[in-house]
């Protein structure tokens, strides 16, 4: 393969920065997007994940923003990044990867790459997406360990998968200082793929295969999800015994191989959703997992969890009508996201009983207000509240500080610092 051209599927927080990165790189890049609203506002220069650094933002006049899937038709390299949810049933929902790789599909000529990022369960790259382009285009997977290209395997097409990392509002750990997996369906792809991540991350792993890459990502987050759970449970059995789970995790810490996990509402797009993918693929080959899910399980009920116990120890401590002010809405800290917020589903619990202001000053009130209609979300905190519960460990609640918080709660007022972000927690 001579120049590339490169297409990235998908400007979210993990298209986004790659097509920045290699466009700093002097690659022909090309960003896709089926939503026109969004490549508007890249072309005015704004970035509503916040995810590229202001500085960078100029190099989206350089990248070809478009809408069109013809526009992408002379590419020979494409990099895919569509969301891979679950539904309502929490089993993988792969309508955007398979869409996205069929519109690719009308583009795709012999000899291209198509490297898919988005997270998976182990075989879907090959025998889903694979599978479609196949059908799609007539040509072949090209599956060979010898790296050599012959006249007579003209017509095949190349598969790659290097799972993104992006941790949203993350500064620490980006796209270039991470280690990026990579892998292929041959070694001569894999070769290219390799020269094509090497240019804007500064370590490579190459995996053994695609499913190996598949796998080792998706237990990335299962294992965090697993982890967290053990200390939610752990919250919950110290809560019974009215022992505070900071005070004891800061004392267990002090052990040289103690794993320093805290009890947390595990939402977003990865924690809590990777280990249905998991969980899916293993019952499909046999065998149903018991530590995956029931770790699922805790961590999808803390929400109602904690609703249930603060309920209940303000109508114990508060025999009057009362104002809640609900600090941090979003899935996790310093990120604009409330898309499977556990935070969010706290909030719809106790406000089906109190009143309640929402205020976040990491997410746009607009944007808030557009996806959920009903949140009763305020710009500026200038009044004083009965309860104030702060359930997202965000920066900025960090740099007001404690005492001008706690300013805003009325006398006898009660501080519910879930995140134990002031040493303020304490046994509910």
């Amino acid at each position: 393969m001579n120049k590339k051209k490169i297409a990235i599927i998908g400007l979210g927080y993990v298209g986004l920065p790659l097509a920045i990165e290699f466009c700093k790189k002097k690659f022909d890049i090309f960003g896709f997007d089926i939503d026109k609203k969004k490549i508007n506002e890249l072309r005015n220069g704004i970035d509503r994940t916040h995810e590229v650094k202001k500085s960078e933002l100029k190099n989206l006049k350089k990248i070809k923003l478009v809408t069109q899937i013809d526009k992408i038709q002379d590419c020979n390299v494409y990099i895919v990044t569509v969301p891979t949810p679950i539904n309502d049933k929490k089993k993988p929902d792969l309508k955007n990867l398979i869409d996205a790789t069929k519109l690719i599909s009308k583009c795709i000529q012999a000899g291209d790459i198509i490297v898919y990022e988005s997270t998976v369960y182990p075989g879907t790259t090959r025998e889903i997406c694979g599978k479609i382009i196949e059908k799609k285009t007539n040509l072949k997977l090209y599956e060979d360990n010898s790296g050599q290209l012959t006249s007579k395997n003209k017509k095949f097409f190349h598969l790659g998968y290097s799972p993104e990392r992006i941790n949203p509002g993350d500064n620490k750990h980006n796209l270039k200082n991470l280690t990026k997996l990579i892998s292929s369906s041959s070694v001569f792809a894999l070769k290219e793929i390799n020269f094509l991540y090497k240019k804007i991350c500064d370590k490579l792993y190459i995996c053994n295969s695609i499913e190996i890459a598949e796998a080792a990502k998706i237990i990335e987050n299962t294992q965090r999800d697993v982890n967290i759970a053990l200390i939610n449970e752990l919250q919950i059995v110290f809560n019974n015994l009215k022992l505070n789970i900071y005070d004891v995790l800061s004392a267990a810490k002090t052990k040289w191989n103690f794993l320093n996990f805290e009890p947390g509402l595990v939402g977003g797009h990865c924690i809590g959703v990777d280990p249905y993918y998991l969980a899916h693929k293993s019952i499909s080959a046999g065998y149903p997992p018991k530590l995956i899910l029931s770790g699922r399980n805790i961590n999808d009920k803390m929400p109602n969890y904690l609703g249930r116990k603060i309920k209940n120890y303000i109508k114990k401590k508060i025999k009057k009508k009362i104002n809640i002010l609900f600090l941090g809405i979003t899935f996790k800290e310093n990120c604009n996201d409330i898309r499977n917020s556990k935070n969010l589903i706290l909030y719809k619990y106790l406000k089906k009983i109190f009143k309640i202001d929402v205020y976040d000053p990491v997410v746009d009130k607009n944007t808030l207000k557009s996806q959920e209609k009903n949140l009763n979300i305020i710009n500026q905190i200038n009044k004083k509240y009965d309860v104030i519960i702060l359930s997202v460990k965000h920066d900025k609640f960090k740099k007001i500080g404690y005492k001008k918080i706690i300013d805003h709660l009325k006398k006898d007022g009660i501080f519910f610092d879930l995140k134990n972000m002031f040493g303020k927690y304490f046994v509910i």
